[in-house]
């Protein structure tokens, strides 16, 4: 299997080591197998001759245009991690280039895949207009609102399509690497996995912090206020409608645009945000910590945690 990682200059240093890492891993431990599958062939490309990281090192590339024709192209997070300067990086002339690499790429046949930042740049492509896909938790306003034909879910780790991989924020390199590796060997993925001690991770929710979305909406900003005053409360779409200064349609089309939820799931994403905080902070009982955040007993709560973060009570009491 051929593998271009297409490296910009500025590249994320751990998205780019999580990914060549991983895969080489697999390269190194895939003889242990009964049945090896191939070599996985890794190749830095680039739209640029002189590559060096966010960090300041060197990478070694190649010319992205005249490579064999890959099987597979992943694309590494940029080393800019906020909407203003992700915003100035897209706006470089490297990138209409880089942009054309994979366009080309995928028309020849490739899989493509990449996470964190680096989904902006598939995204940029017009290629994933229609799909599935995530990206860093934090950029997902900024991301919904670029590419609006684009179905964003920024609580799923990993989105993979025929066509597409798109993995979430930072680490999340490694499950795309695995991802990548399950889909030519789902045994050597499970060993590299053991090697890494990597678990099997299906969501970023455990880790969005809602006040942490990169947004600059008022409403917004106004209902979600409202939200963290009342959740010992019940939910009244008509109050927060009030409180935020706007109808309730309105209110409920702003947040579905700019955070792709409706206010009672944003609303129920900070009631967990405040459960998962006073479980891993203090002694209260689940039932104690179920009235602190609007409900009327712990099996409720229990229920929601699990549905919204995939995890129980224990596991979140001891921590990421």
């Amino acid at each position: 299997m051929k593998v271009h990682l297409l490296v910009s200059d500025g590249v994320f240093d751990l998205g780019l080591a999580a990914l060549t890492d991983t895969l080489g891993l697999a390269n190194a431990v895939a003889g242990s197998l009964p049945q090896a599958p191939a070599p996985i062939e890794i190749t830095l490309v680039a739209v640029r001759r002189r590559i060096r990281t966010a960090q300041g090192l060197t990478v070694p590339v190649i010319p992205a245009r005249g490579v064999p024709e890959p099987d597979v192209v992943l694309v590494p997070a940029f080393g800019e991690k906020m909407p203003d300067t992700l915003a100035a990086r897209l706006a470089r002339p490297d990138m209409p280039d880089a942009v054309a690499a994979l366009q080309e790429w995928s028309t020849a046949g490739a899989h493509l895949g990449t996470a964190c930042s680096g989904g902006f740049l598939l995204a940029e492509s017009g290629l994933l207009d229609g799909h599935h896909a995530t990206t860093s938790w934090w950029l997902g306003p900024m991301f919904r609102h670029r590419y609006p034909n684009v179905t964003l879910d920024e609580s799923r780790m990993v989105v993979s399509t025929t066509r597409f991989t798109t993995a979430g924020a930072a680490l999340a390199h490694v499950d795309l690497a695995l991802r990548i590796v399950r889909g030519q060997s789902p045994a050597l993925a499970t060993l590299v996995a053991r090697y890494l001690l990597v678990e099997a991770r299906s969501s970023q929710a455990e880790f969005v912090i809602p006040d942490h979305l990169a947004h600059a909406d008022p409403i917004v900003e106004r209902f979600e206020s409202w939200s963290r005053r009342r959740l010992a409360h019940g939910f009244s779409l008509a109050e927060a409608a009030s409180a935020a200064g706007t109808s309730e349609r309105t209110l409920a089309r702003r947040l579905q645009s700019v955070l792709g939820k409706t206010p009672l799931s944003y609303f129920q994403d900070l009631r967990v945000e405040q459960a998962v905080h006073l479980l891993r902070t203090g002694n209260a009982s689940v039932d104690q910590i179920a009235a602190q955040v609007g409900y009327t007993d712990g099996v409720t709560l229990r229920a929601l945690l699990r549905r919204k973060l995939g995890r129980g009570v224990r596991e979140l009491r001891r921590g990421p």
